[in-house]
């Protein structure tokens, strides 16, 4: 198991368990560098980070992952040692978060179409204090047993060509790097490979300030890693990596610490981070 996972969700977004287990899970499985991502939403940042400092063991980076669309795919830029008591980055994300709502409930109505029916009420007491994603959604399919795991749902249902998706508000990849950096984070394009050809975006983020990429991801095989590896050397970028964990559907995703992350990730990401927001992160 990695000592390191770059790439984790909890309840601020779409995942399963509270800031604070996420940083006692981690402790216990024995991860030593953890960062807390969730999507558009840094509200989990400084409960994990009151609760990381109960463990010497363990550094803390303060984490966002933001998610945008283009016409062939999805592009999400995670942000490290971002600014999060930023009123101006707060501002940004509660946009998006407010049009996750909107889709959400669209892709209900779309799913009723197809003879699938699930509340709004109960989709928005899965999420709970968090912001309403598709992994909702698709935990309330499962509990009526119209799918047999999450990514089931995904797969025939939610996906961006699925024939429940709707669109949200868009912000453009290359926005959503300026935004990291505005807010003093070291930006990292997540999971590259949901655009048919990354490389393109990846010369087009490295040019608006865009820091790394990553590569160890829960789903690829070695080979599209080693592809992945090469195109950051090409570009002068730093190689991160996760789990993409979110606890929902622990029978069939990855835990924490389960993709293997070279711990000279962290040490590049320190590197490349503004030292203003090294001290506000919990690290050795």
């Amino acid at each position: 198991m990695s000592k390191v996972d770059l790439h984790i969700h909890s309840t601020a977004s779409d995942g399963r368990y509270s800031p604070q287990e996420i940083v006692r899970k981690a402790v216990g499985l024995g991860l030593e560098v953890i960062a807390l991502t969730d999507h558009d939403s840094v509200d989990g940042i400084a409960s994990a980070l009151e609760e990381a400092r109960k463990f010497s063991q363990l550094q803390f980076i303060p984490g966002v992952e933001v998610s945008t669309d283009v016409p062939s795919g999805e592009v999400h830029v995670l942000g490290y040692f971002i600014d999060y008591g930023s009123e101006e980055l707060a501002a940004a994300l509660e946009r998006f978060r407010s049009s996750r709502e909107g889709r959400a409930q669209g892709m209900i109505t779309k799913l009723a179409e197809l003879g699938i029916h699930i509340s709004w009420e109960r989709v928005r007491e899965i999420a709970g204090s968090g912001t309403v994603g598709r992994p909702h959604i698709a935990q309330a399919m499962l509990e009526k047993r119209y799918i047999n795991s999450i990514k089931e749902a995904f797969d025939k249902y939610i996906a961006r060509d699925g024939p429940a998706y709707v669109e949200r508000e868009k912000m453009t990849p290359v926005e959503a790097v300026q935004l990291i950096l505005h807010n003093r984070g070291v930006a990292v394009m997540s999971h590259p490979f949901t655009v048919p050809e990354p490389e393109g975006m990846i010369a087009e983020l490295k040019a608006a300030g865009m820091a790394g990429i990553e590569a160890y991801y829960n789903s690829y095989t070695s080979e599209e890693t080693g592809a992945l590896i090469a195109m950051a050397k090409n570009h002068g970028l730093i190689v991160t990596g996760g789990s993409d964990y979110h606890g929902l559907d622990e029978s069939h995703e990855t835990m924490m610490g389960g993709v293997e992350v070279p711990v000279e990730a962290v040490s590049r990401l320190i590197a490349r981070a503004e030292p203003k927001m090294l001290k506000l992160a919990y690290l050795k």
